[in-house]
């Protein structure tokens, strides 16, 4: 398996996927109605798959 760096613009979707959930559990951000543990989970994903893929 040869993994790659992922792009700057996958790098900050899932930074600020990140923070959205992390002010989400904080109570800050409660607009979204996905709980803070699928935000993160997502923002994992999205950079996992930015290192798994190339070119992404």
């Amino acid at each position: 398996m040869n993994l790659s760096a992922p792009t700057n613009i996958v790098f900050i979707i899932a930074l600020v996927i990140a923070i959205l959930g992390l002010l989400a559990g904080l109570g800050i951000f409660a607009i979204i109605p996905l709980s803070a543990f699928w935000l993160m989970t997502i923002a994992y994903v999205v950079l996992a798959a930015g290192c798994l893929l190339k070119g992404v």
